[in-house]
C-alpha cells in the first residue's frame, strides 16, 4: 500500500512538473497578444554564413516615412550603404579619429534578406564606438492596421577581429538591453511615440553569442514603440500597455540580475 501511495505521489509530481514546465510557464512568458502576427516568427538574425546574429530587441509600428522621420527626430543618423567609398571612409574615421555620423553597418539577415533600414548614433569622435540599430519590415499590417518593424539594437564598443571568422568587425557591448533602452528613450523624448508595450523575444539569456562571437545578455523582451503619424509630435507621455504579471515579475528579477552581471564584468 505504501508503494502504491509513493507511485501515485510521484506520478502527480511528474504531471505537475510537466504542466508547469511545458504548458503554464511557456504560456505565461509569452505575450504576443499586442501583435499576434509575431507569434510564430524567429527572434534572432543571422549572418550571411547562417550563424545566429544579434537578437531582435526593439520594434516600431508605422509607415516607412513614419519610421525614418521619427528616428531622425530622435537624433539618429541613417547608415550609408556599403560601398568602396564608405568602407574607406569608415577606416579613415577609426584610424584618424574623424567623425562619420553615417558610417555603414555590416549586413545581418532575417527572413532571408538583409536589413531594410539601419540607423546609428555616434558615441565618440569617430565610428569606432556607436549605437546602432537594424530594422526589418516583418508585418505589412499589424494589430493596429499599420506596418510592424522588428530591429536589433546594440552598442559597438570598438573595432577588432571577429572571434569566429577573423574578419575586421565591430564588437558589441554585452548589455543589449541598454542599447534597446536608449533608442526607445530617444524616440519618446522626441515626442515620436504614441504608445509602448512589450512582445516576447528570445527570452531571458545570460550568455548569448552573436555572429562575431561576442557575448550578450538580455531579459529577452522586445520593446515596441507605436509611432506618431507624419512626425506630428506627441506632447503627452506615451500610453504604456503593461505586460502580463509574471513577465513583470521576471523583468524585476532580471533587473537585479542585470546589475550583478554588469558589476561582475566591470570588476
Amino acid at each position: 500500500m505504501e508503494r502504491w501511495h509513493i507511485a501515485v505521489a510521484l506520478g502527480a509530481m511528474l504531471t505537475a512538473y510537466g504542466l508547469l514546465a511545458y504548458v503554464v510557464l511557456p504560456a505565461a512568458w509569452t505575450h504576443h497578444e499586442h501583435q499576434p502576427g509575431l507569434a510564430v516568427r524567429p527572434m534572432t538574425t543571422q549572418t550571411k554564413q547562417g550563424i545566429p546574429g544579434d537578437p531582435m530587441n526593439v520594434g516600431v509600428v508605422g509607415s516607412l516615412a513614419d519610421v525614418i522621420q521619427a528616428i531622425h527626430a530622435a537624433g539618429w543618423y541613417p547608415a550609408d550603404p556599403i560601398t568602396l567609398r564608405s568602407s574607406i571612409a569608415i577606416i579613415g574615421s577609426v584610424i584618424f579619429h574623424r567623425p562619420y555620423d553615417n558610417a555603414p553597418v555590416s549586413n545581418l539577415y532575417y527572413d532571408h534578406r538583409h536589413e531594410d533600414l539601419a540607423f546609428e548614433k555616434p558615441a565618440g569622435k569617430s565610428a569606432n564606438a556607436r549605437n546602432h540599430v537594424r530594422f526589418w519590415l516583418v508585418l505589412e499590417q499589424g494589430a493596429e492596421g499599420r506596418p510592424v518593424w522588428l530591429g536589433a539594437a546594440t552598442f559597438d564598443r570598438g573595432v577588432g577581429l571577429s572571434h569566429l571568422t577573423g574578419q575586421v568587425t565591430h564588437h558589441i557591448a554585452p548589455n543589449i538591453d541598454a542599447a534597446r533602452g536608449l533608442l526607445a528613450t530617444d524616440l519618446e523624448t522626441a515626442g515620436m511615440v504614441e504608445a509602448t508595450y512589450q512582445v516576447s523575444g528570445i527570452g531571458p539569456t545570460f550568455n548569448g553569442r552573436n555572429g562575431e562571437g561576442d557575448s550578450y545578455y538580455t531579459d529577452g523582451e522586445i520593446w515596441m514603440s507605436r509611432l506618431v503619424a507624419a512626425a506630428e509630435k506627441n506632447t503627452a507621455p506615451p500610453i504604456v500597455l503593461r505586460p502580463p504579471r509574471l513577465v513583470r515579475l521576471k523583468d524585476a528579477v532580471w533587473s537585479r540580475l542585470g546589475r550583478i552581471l554588469r558589476e561582475g564584468r566591470l570588476a
